[in-house]
């Protein structure tokens, strides 16, 4: 089963600024955790707070930014959302560092997500619009990138801030546990900012190859404007099981870096596992993509979220090789469906592209917010790894529930109005 990639400069350039933004999105609870022990103490109610609302406020403001790449093609806001979010990350740093204020640092934190929503539903809108007749292979490299931006910032950035910081830890804990602890540490969050300067040349290659407001016109418009069928009854049973999924995916992601770190990791250790589960889900996206096409997407969902609950049960028990071994395997299994509930969200939605892209996104995104709000109030009352092993848990209802969604394969066609009015049979496919 070979993969050919997609070509042309405009896809590309949309795939590298979802990079960038998801690397910023995703560099975020490793610096939480690392200004937890370092700079700002929190809770682990606070760090979910801080990441849910993160992704609560990127996920609701997603629809605003799609409806808008509808209209005049979005290449403003995509293109400047990358920096955006780079900015406010690199802000809220400081301000932390400065003020040791928690709820100051919120400011900017929770300010940098329109970065991401403004880059997501344009980005995904093109990269669908690309080639029409493989939306699916197209949209899961499309998440592979951002995937790998997720993979290489945490890495980076934990690498950055380990060089940055005592580790007073290693020294106390050997002499017994009446010392172990007790010497406070300190360290420097604002040198990993200096990762944000790959978010220069993203952003000008975005400027350079999406269409301005006057030249988005013609088939570009008509074919972002597409309006679809709506199955109701299958939308309800797509966002049941997308919400009990976010548990695990992206729910758990936000504290791997603090369940390591509480098992003695380093920041570049518990950054390089975070990396390897996001890597992981962004590779298992293009094979699950194909697979979904050729076997149906309900059927991948179910099987995938059902092999990752075990994964991630035991994946909060797990130190050492085992643990960078469940890592990716959690990732796969739990995330690499993303891409094939994306299509299946934009095969439902009987809206424009852009805005359909915004919807579904935002509704993913917003229910990870929730679901890594929730962890953090279950970390705070159970632990941590009771609170993966729930997850795990309400992973399998979510795969039993994904077998309710229609199979596409043997659905009728539904029909796709134009913006003109005219009505044409969908594809086949079901992209």
């Amino acid at each position: 089963m070979t993969l050919s990639l997609p070509r042309g400069a405009r896809y590309w350039s949309v795939c590298f600024g979802h990079m960038m933004v998801d690397m910023f999105s995703t560099i975020g609870p490793v610096l939480l955790a690392f200004m937890s022990l370092h700079v700002l103490p929190m809770s682990n109610t606070q760090t979910g707070f801080a990441v849910g609302a993160f992704q609560l406020v990127g996920a609701l403001s997603q629809p605003f930014f799609g409806a808008w790449a509808d209209r005049n093609g979005g290449r403003l806001v995509g293109a400047l959302g990358v920096l955006w979010i780079v900015a406010f990350v690199a802000l809220a740093m400081v301000v932390a560092t400065v003020t040791g204020s928690f709820a100051l640092m919120m400011i900017p934190y929770i300010i940098a997500a329109l970065g991401s929503a403004a880059l997501h539903p344009v980005g995904t809108m093109y990269a669908g619009m690309c080639e029409p007749n493989r939306v699916g292979r197209n949209l899961s490299i499309f998440f592979l990138m951002g995937q790998l931006g997720s993979a290489i910032g945490p890495i980076i950035v934990g690498a950055i801030l380990d060089g940055f910081a005592s580790n007073n830890a290693v020294f106390t804990s050997a002499l017994g546990a009446g010392l172990n602890g007790r010497l406070i540490e300190h360290g420097n969050v604002l040198p990993a900012m200096i990762v944000g300067l790959a978010a220069i040349p993203a952003t000008l290659f975005m400027f350079m190859y999406l269409p301005s407001a006057a030249a988005f016109g013609g088939r570009e418009r008509q074919a972002a404007r597409e309006r679809r069928a709506v199955n109701v009854k299958a939308l309800l049973v797509l966002a049941g099981m997308v919400a009990l999924r976010s548990l695990a995916n992206p729910g758990i992601v936000a504290f791997v870096p603090r369940l390591f770190q509480l098992k003695g990791w380093t920041a570049a250790e518990y950054g390089a596992i975070t990396s390897l589960f996001w890597l992981a889900s962004g590779f298992a996206g293009v094979w699950f993509g194909t697979l979904g096409d050729r076997y149906g997407a309900r059927a991948v969902i179910g099987i995938t979220l059902l092999i990752g609950a075990p994964m991630i049960f035991f994946f909060s028990m797990a130190d050492g090789v085992m643990a960078l071994v469940l890592a990716l395997l959690a990732g796969a299994f739990t995330g690499g469906s993303h891409s094939l509930i994306v299509a299946t969200t934009q095969r439902l939605m009987p809206t424009g592209k852009g805005f359909a892209s915004g919807m579904s996104l935002g509704f993913i995104f917003g229910m990870g917010a929730l679901a890594t709000v929730i962890i953090g109030a279950l970390a705070d009352r159970v632990g941590l790894v009771s609170a993966f092993q729930i997850a795990a848990g309400v992973t399998v209802l979510a795969s039993l529930l994904a077998w309710a969604l229609p199979d596409e394969r043997r659905t009728a066609p539904a029909i796709v109005v134009a913006a003109a009015g005219t009505a044409v049979p969908a594809p086949a496919s079901g992209d």
